[in-house]
């Protein structure tokens, strides 16, 4: 199998069989971006190495503008995708088999995770996978220990405390928090 194909696969949506070419595929997938990861996360770079390395894990020209701190972890990194000036604090993880979609100047806090695959509910299928894609729009901010799942939607401007699990889609410039995340205000009702 090839990596667009792959690509093409899981950004259709459709189920993932374990042990099918889809999934053994996403395995050395997995292999390839951990050698990749464990570069990143254990010496020194700069900062111009690490948008090398990373430009490298997700087989994309390399973002000039992009800030990240190690550690970074994701399980396939073919399948992320990051605007401008996209700052990614320490210890975040993206499962990006689905598909991350981040936006221009976009803020991820510490230990933020984004998760775009979903196990099958059902016991006799459960090593099976539902790819789902996450967007994240321009000027977001995701505060320190975040959770995003599957299939949601983050809208420009909008902030997501810190701590909150995000199980459905966020409106622009609004915030949001807690377990499940929920509307908090509108950005800026209170700025003096």
């Amino acid at each position: 199998m090839e990596l667009e194909e792959y690509l093409d696969y899981v950004n259709s949506k459709k189920r993932i069989i374990a042990n099918s070419k889809e999934h053994l595929f996403m395995t050395e997938l997995l292999h390839e971006a951990l050698k990749i990861t464990h570069k990143i996360n254990n010496e020194y770079h700069t900062p111009e190495e690490i948008q090398e390395l990373f430009g490298e894990l997700t087989n994309t020209p390399v973002n000039r503008s992009l800030g990240l701190m190690p550690p970074f972890n994701t399980d396939c990194g073919k399948n992320i995708h990051i605007g401008e000036n996209v700052f990614i604090n320490s210890g975040c993880k993206m499962q990006d088999q689905g598909g991350i979609y981040i936006g221009d100047d976009v803020l991820i806090g510490h230990n933020a995770c984004l998760l775009t695959l979903n196990h099958a509910q059902e016991p006799e299928a459960r090593a099976d996978m539902y790819p789902e894609p996450i967007h994240i729009g321009d000027k977001a901010w995701l505060g320190s220990n975040v959770t995003i799942l599957p299939g949601v939607t983050i809208g420009e401007g909008a902030i997501v405390a810190a701590g909150a699990v995000v199980t459905k889609d966020v409106e622009a410039n609004t915030i949001v928090g807690g377990v499940p995340a929920r509307y908090i205000k509108d950005v800026g009702d209170d700025a003096e």
